[in-house]
């Protein structure tokens, strides 16, 4: 080897051994950073005639793409799974369970206590406001959840909104990504940082609809649903959607007065096993608005009405005409059994008996629709009322099944299907939370080790002096040789 091939091969391993360092610092320094694909130099002979050494060819990037993909579908799953899970515990929360004092069941044990403790002394008036007190709290509660499931529609109704312009967003950054990552790599630059930043991206837009990956040619990508819906190839789809600032409990999709979602310009399921999208975040508030809400308030308004209807039969209060609403009134109308949904927002306590409202409790004592104060000692009233709460009947309507029971029997029976419904949502997400997270820890496995880019640092530091030391000792070789 003559010493011109010896110090272009040592000076060629000074090059390769800086770049390498380079490498390895930007590894460690992104042992964190969302995206990053571990990165190493690829290297080759030199391949000049007569010169030795080697030539840095370009930079490998390191990401198992068949783990990278089972993630972002568990990523889906986990989001979905998530936001179901969330609203049922929103619901619970409204409900209640029967130990809570300010629950649903809880009021309606409150409102029976009284009618008991009233009839035991019909004349003292403060008894017989407690019971009107205590029906107004029932009624409030009532009112309470109703509000409270259309609030989670419309929350979920502005998520929406937002996933979508998002949603957009996203995958126009991804076509615009694939540009310049094949520019970079037509032009012979390093597109590590952009293919890094793509991750990031899809790995959003996998959070609200399930993706895979296909690889195309320069380094671009497409992205399609399991479903078969195109996200992104030559160009990047575009979703619409048309938001409503309130939902009220009869509007639905089916029926006209809430917005579906659109792609390219297509009418497609949002939700539901012929959805294209279905699996992520996006499908889940669809669900939430258009279905588990829907069922929520369905049977909440059953309740409700069950509620009425027991205190509005024609036998129970001879003071009242047919036409006359009984203890409890839809917006202090009569109750017609044709218009139950929503009815749950609507119940009120008869303004007969309302003090609050200028009316007189001891008509709970003499008949609501009672000219003339009766005999203050005669309990039949409130009996018969306390009877109407407590007696065993089945439902009109809602799907809580059809035993007989009181109406204490009956919102047991809800709660009881409710938990049974989060506790099965529960289950499922934390089998997506342990999926998501093994595979994220195979994915973090492929990426930096900052123990080994140390060990790996010091190789390119014992390279680098070896090749530093060949260039010392040609440099002396040479002056030896001027000196002779």
């Amino acid at each position: 080897m003559s010493i011109s091939s010896a110090l272009s091969s040592a000076l060629s391993g000074l090059a390769a051994n800086s770049r390498a360092a380079g490498v390895v610092a930007a590894n460690l320094a992104n042992v964190q950073t969302d995206g990053y694909g571990r990165r190493e130099i690829a290297l080759s002979q030199n391949g000049n005639v007569g010169d030795g050494g080697v030539r840095v060819t370009g930079i490998t990037r390191h990401v198992d793409m068949g783990v990278l993909s089972d993630r972002r579908l568990a990523d889906s799953e986990l989001a979905q799974t998530q936001t179901r899970a969330g609203f049922l515990q929103e619901v619970q929360s409204s409900i209640g369970t029967p130990d809570m004092p300010g629950s649903l069941s809880g009021r309606i044990a409150a409102l029976e206590a009284s009618f008991v403790t009233a009839a035991s002394r019909p004349e003292a008036v403060d008894r017989l406001q407690q019971v009107s007190l205590r029906a107004a709290e029932v009624s409030a509660a009532f009112n309470a959840i109703s509000d409270d499931i259309q609030f989670q529609r419309t929350r979920a109704e502005e998520q929406i909104e937002s996933a979508v312009r998002g949603l957009n967003a996203d995958l126009g950054q991804v076509h615009r990504l694939n540009i310049l990552i094949q520019d970079a790599q037509r032009e012979g630059a390093d597109p590590s940082g952009l293919l890094d930043h793509r991750q990031v991206v899809i790995d959003r837009v996998a959070d609200m609809i399930p993706v895979r990956e296909v690889p195309r040619d320069d380094g671009a990508v497409a992205l399609m649903t399991p479903a078969g819906a195109l996200l992104v190839d030559s160009s990047s789809a575009t979703f619409a959607f048309t938001r409503t600032n309130v939902i009220a409990p009869h509007m639905t999709i089916e029926g006209g007065l809430l917005s579906g979602i659109q792609i390219n310009g297509e009418q497609v399921e949002p939700s539901g096993m012929r959805s294209p999208i279905a699996g992520g975040r996006l499908s889940a508030m669809f669900e939430v608005r258009d279905s588990l809400a829907v069922d929520a308030q369905k049977q909440v308004d059953a309740l409700a009405r069950d509620m009425i209807a027991r205190f509005q039969q024609p036998s129970l209060d001879a003071t009242l005409t047919a036409t006359d609403p009984g203890l409890f009134t839809d917006a202090a109308m009569r109750f017609d059994p044709s218009d139950e949904v929503g009815i749950a927002g609507r119940i009120t306590l008869n303004d007969a008996v309302d003090a609050a409202s200028g009316g007189d409790p001891r008509r709970l004592r003499d008949g609501l629709g009672a000219a003339v104060p009766g005999p203050e000692g005669d309990a039949a009233f409130l009996n018969a009322l306390g009877d109407a709460l407590s007696m065993g009947g089945q439902m009109s309507s809602g799907d809580l099944g059809g035993a007989s029971g009181s109406l204490s029997t009956h919102v047991g029976s809800m709660v009881s299907q409710l938990a049974q419904s989060a506790l099965a949502e529960d289950r499922a997400n934390s089998f997506a939370a342990v999926r998501q997270s093994g595979l994220e820890e195979r994915l973090s496995a492929e990426g930096v080790n900052s123990d080994d880019e140390t060990a790996r640092l010091l190789l390119i530091e014992q390279a680098y002096s070896a090749n530093a030391r060949m260039i010392q000792t040609l440099d002396e070789m040479m002056k030896t040789l001027l000196r002779i």
